[in-house]
């Protein structure tokens, strides 16, 4: 716990901006709170944000390969606020649109994956190759498979449905909550359960632990660096490690942006082949 007490010193100082009023920071935190607040920080602060991400990933023997990719995302407003209130509005954690787009290295570039996030039925998800020149769907059952060789997760990049899990408080310290989370259908996972470090100031999940069923962990999220940006407490660099064979991926964000307006149109199949050059300079 050592890295994750020195991390929460270092984030008080970052979060001069802080994410949560002091009235709902000193309100009764029941689980269902906490979990909506941690979904909401992790994937839904501003309308919409636009990222560049260097992706490390390292094998089992330190070999290394690197990625670089655009990511965008887009928020439904809540229809029952005017849109100019719709846009500050949050707490409304509902439909969401991802779009990566890959830049390097050669064969990887002009590879875009897109998600159209869901919260009654499965997250459509779309795959384009351009060696192939082919729009491929990616199906429920492959959301728990390796993102574009990475030890990340297509789950991990899009987020969890927090109706998947069963949530439980199982323990308060000074500056975490730690949440365990048992699937409800555990066919559809590979774990038991998994368990979650939420920071109490920010509601950052600063580590997960995925358990299988021997009671061991076996994958490990990680985050290495928070930054206070426009306001909202963003993680900027994150490890995810698979303790089986050893490798780990890194991710680290850069040029991060809040709220810039970005059409819907954007996160369509056309723009799969064609993509929105203006948002991904």
């Amino acid at each position: 716990m050592r890295k994750l007490l020195t991390l929460a010193a270092v984030s008080a100082l970052m979060f001069s901006s802080p994410a949560f009023s002091a009235e709902e920071q000193k309100s009764e935190m029941t689980v269902e709170k906490i979990v909506h607040n941690a979904n909401r920080v992790s994937y839904y602060q501003g309308y919409d944000g636009k990222a560049e991400v260097s992706m490390k990933i390292v094998d089992s023997k330190d070999r290394e390969r690197n990625r670089e990719l655009i990511i965008l995302r887009r928020d439904e407003l809540n229809p029952s606020l005017p849109e100019e209130k719709a846009r500050k509005d949050d707490s409304y954690c509902k439909e969401q649109k991802i779009y990566a787009y890959f830049t390097r290295p050669a064969d990887v570039n002009k590879t875009v994956f897109m998600v159209w996030k869901h919260l009654t039925k499965d997250d459509d998800r779309w795959m384009y190759l351009p060696a192939l020149d082919l729009v491929k769907r990616i199906s429920a059952t492959d959301k728990r498979t390796s993102f574009v060789g990475s030890h990340f997760f297509y789950e991990d990049v899009s987020g969890r449905s927090i109706k998947d899990d069963k949530h439980e408080l199982v323990e308060t310290t000074d500056n975490y909550y730690v949440l365990k989370n048992t699937p409800k259908d555990k066919e559809l996972v590979e774990f038991e359960y998994y368990k979650m470090w939420i920071h109490k100031d920010s509601f950052v999940v600063v580590k997960s632990e995925y358990y299988n069923a021997q009671d061991e962990p076996y994958r490990v999220y990680e985050v290495q660096e928070v930054k206070d940006i426009e306001g909202y407490p963003t993680v900027t660099k994150s490890k995810m490690t698979d303790l089986d064979s050893g490798g780990y991926t890194v991710l680290t964000y850069s040029d991060v942006e809040y709220n810039i307006g970005i059409e819907e149109s954007v996160f369509t199949e056309r723009y799969l082949r064609r993509p929105a050059r203006k948002y991904l300079r």
